[in-house]
């Protein structure tokens, strides 16, 4: 599917002194299948974005394009917003706080059902997700209050990959989790991405863009201050004029390469593969 945006502007506290520019003259097209990473400092207009492209927040100058349908400034020529939602799931920074119902199948059932599937479709998708997400048919029944955050957060993401968007939006989806956990969810994002679902990461974490993305949208004072590959961004001169932190196995990899390592960097992606590249660069030596 397409999304764009059309020289879109949104001011916050708008007339007031606290008036701000929170998106200012964006024009952007999605890379359709992409795994997209969304960065940024703090304030930068990440999340600004994510929202007008889902319609929470309506675009002040501008249009939003989701295939046929469009967000613009007129609320009530935006009649299309809750079909973009069925086609675009956004899944919020702690979205264990979204779950209400009394069990878990339950819950996961609802934004399907929310949309017009049928009772019975509704709890067939239900299960898969939560199969998906690696919960058993031993946790359908069961209160979702009772879980621990970790199950918690894989019953709210599965409530989104229920409804089978097309596109997933996903605001910093390891915030909170354990080691392991981070690694778990990723890993289920980019099994989702290889199934043809199109993947948008807002994240702070520079090591799940270098391992997981194909593409980075840099955000800055409401614009967009690049968009490239990652090896182009964290190789790019101007990198550091940019406000990010550099992934630690990338800085490490540069740091060994001017050390004389021959590295490939643009194979960089983890510890694993940045313990492969040593591993060639120390045969060929001995060679």
């Amino acid at each position: 599917m397409s999304i764009s945006l059309d020289h879109v502007f949104h001011i916050y506290a708008k007339k007031t002194p606290f008036e701000q520019l929170g998106l200012n003259d964006v024009c952007l097209d999605l890379k359709n299948y992409s795994f997209t990473a969304l960065v940024g400092h703090t304030g930068s207009g990440k999340s600004t974005l994510v929202q007008h492209i889902t319609g929470l927040l309506l675009p002040d100058k501008g249009k939003v394009n989701v295939d046929e349908y469009q967000i613009t400034p007129n609320k009530k020529q935006n009649k299309d917003i809750k079909k973009i939602r069925e086609k675009i799931g956004l899944v919020f920074q702690f979205p264990e706080y979204q779950l209400f119902e009394d069990t878990v199948l339950k819950d996961v059932a609802f934004g399907p059902k929310n949309f017009g599937i049928s009772e019975e479709e509704a709890l067939k998708r239900a299960k898969e997700a939560l199969k998906q997400v690696g919960l058993n048919e031993t946790y359908f029944e069961r209160s979702p209050f009772e879980l621990s955050g970790g199950e918690k957060r894989r019953v709210a993401i599965a409530g989104i990959i229920a409804i089978k968007p097309q596109v997933l939006i996903l605001d910093e989806p390891t915030a909170g989790l354990d080691p392991q956990g981070s690694v778990s969810m990723m890993k289920l994002f980019e099994g989702l991405n290889k199934q043809g679902t199109t993947i948008i990461m807002v994240t702070h974490d520079m090591d799940l863009v270098l391992e997981y993305a194909d593409h980075v949208i840099v955000m800055k004072d409401g614009c967009i201050a690049k968009e490239c590959s990652p090896i182009e961004l964290f190789s790019s001169s101007d990198y550091e004029e940019l406000s990010l932190d550099y992934p630690h196995v990338f800085e490490f990899a540069k740091m060994l390469q001017t050390k004389g390592f021959n590295i490939d960097l643009e194979k960089v992606k983890n510890i694993d593969s940045l313990a492969d590249q040593i591993k060639k660069g120390r045969d060929k030596k001995y060679e």
